[in-house]
């Protein structure tokens, strides 16, 4: 028989800790072996009964979420840590991943989410709820060095994707039907841009952009 997955549930709300309780114990396979109040309590609970996964509310007394990932993190690295939170902003995201956490849920989810999370991070997968998964996407493709950027730094990010536009070999109204101005605005962009990298005409500005990475379909 497979080992249990064995769960801590670390919240401040009884009623939470039964609902989850109720959740996951409803499979043969998963196994709750301690709650937890607050967060110092956490810690005791899971050094106590080595718990296979932790499932973590940010807002504890005593000791907050992020404190509790981080002693985790170093008296107990081989429990993996989910967040189940009612934040859902970038701040506390990013605070809870950096303590150690190998997932975030907002609270809110589903049961058949929850268990799935639970599932997937003792696996040893990192787990995102999809209220911050789209987020994290965003950002990290705003972080995202843009092709050509090195080589025409002054140019802003939409000048950029006019820019790699033309490359692709597309004409003003081609452009013009992308979520961009009317033609006769692009045509003004265009002679602004030639102008901004010192092309002498539109073959110029291909030439030069092409040159610097741009006009190449990238996958997504």
């Amino acid at each position: 028989m497979k080992t249990p997955i064995r769960v801590l549930i670390v919240d401040d709300h009884p009623i939470v800790r039964e609902g989850l309780r109720l959740v996951l114990e409803r499979r043969d396979d998963i196994d709750v072996v301690a709650e937890a109040g607050d967060g110092r309590a956490a810690v005791t609970a899971a050094l106590g009964t080595r718990p296979t996964v932790a499932l973590i509310d940010l807002d504890m007394p005593v000791l907050d979420g992020v404190g509790v990932l981080r002693e985790m993190a170093r008296a107990l690295p081989t429990c993996r840590c989910l967040v189940l939170s009612l934040h859902d902003d970038d701040q506390h995201l990013y605070d809870a991943l950096a303590a150690g956490a190998v997932g975030y849920l907002v609270k809110g989810a589903g049961s058949e989410d929850i268990e799935r999370a639970v599932r997937a991070a003792a696996s040893g997968q990192f787990v995102l709820g999809p209220e911050v998964a789209e987020r994290v996407g965003h950002t990290l493709a705003r972080a995202r060095p843009r092709p050509g950027a090195d080589v025409f730094p002054d140019l802003s990010g939409r000048d950029l994707e006019l820019l790699d536009l033309l490359a692709r070999g597309l004409d003003n109204l081609a452009i013009a039907r992308r979520p961009q101005p009317a033609p006769k605005t692009i045509r003004n962009n265009l002679s602004l841009l030639l102008d901004a990298i010192g092309a002498e005409d539109r073959a110029d500005a291909i030439r030069r952009a092409r040159a610097a990475g741009l006009g190449v379909e990238r996958p997504r």
